[in-house]
């Protein structure tokens, strides 16, 4: 190989995880029927003049399978917290007593759990995109090494072939991934 060109393949890698981390981080905010601290990630309140993630404003529990609690730690900010919830599409009411906002977890319906399959199909695909994107860049950096002959044909293959193999490997991931929260969204 030449010593003229080195594709940061590890800039590459981190890229594409960070597409992965965002996925994970998608799947977590979709209801599944069971109660999860993660669920309430997404939701940001309006505190103090500005937004902040529910776990910042107050302690999330979750006492039982389909029930999730908040004990909001400054009492002023609980009609917020309760507002941030209701608008935020979550699909729960959540019920005041005092400083603890409780959100009972309603069992879905199966015209509801396809819809979620749906959307975590959606958020699967915006990965995959987000993955192809970082794929492109880097075969774009190969051939702009190639047009300026700083890389030979031979290791132009090498460098195309390492960069297919990493996108191959995130891809799977994101359908191994879609698979699994696909399954436990459709689990009764």
């Amino acid at each position: 190989m030449s010593d003229d060109f080195m594709l940061d393949t590890d800039d590459l890698e981190r890229r594409m995880d960070g597409a992965m981390a965002n996925l994970r981080t998608e799947f977590a905010s979709l209801r599944t029927g069971r109660a999860s601290a993660s669920m309430l990630e997404p939701v940001m309140v309006d505190a103090y003049g500005a937004l902040t993630p529910i776990n910042q404003v107050g302690t999330v529990n979750v006492p039982e399978p389909r029930m999730v609690t908040i004990n909001v730690w400054d009492k002023g900010l609980v009609g917020k917290v309760e507002k941030a919830i209701r608008e935020s599409g979550l699909g729960i009411n959540p019920q005041l007593n005092g400083t603890i906002i409780m959100l009972p977890i309603p069992e879905l319906n199966e015209e509801r759990r396809r819809d979620l399959t749906k959307v975590a199909g959606q958020y699967a695909e915006h990965a995959r995109v987000s993955i192809r994107n970082v794929r492109r860049d880097g075969m774009d950096q190969i051939k702009k090494a190639k047009s300026d002959g700083s890389v030979s044909e031979d290791d132009q293959k090498f460098w195309e072939e390492t960069v297919q193999e990493l996108t191959d490997k995130h891809i799977a991931g994101v359908d191994t991934a879609l698979e699994t929260k696909q399954a436990e969204i459709m689990q009764v």
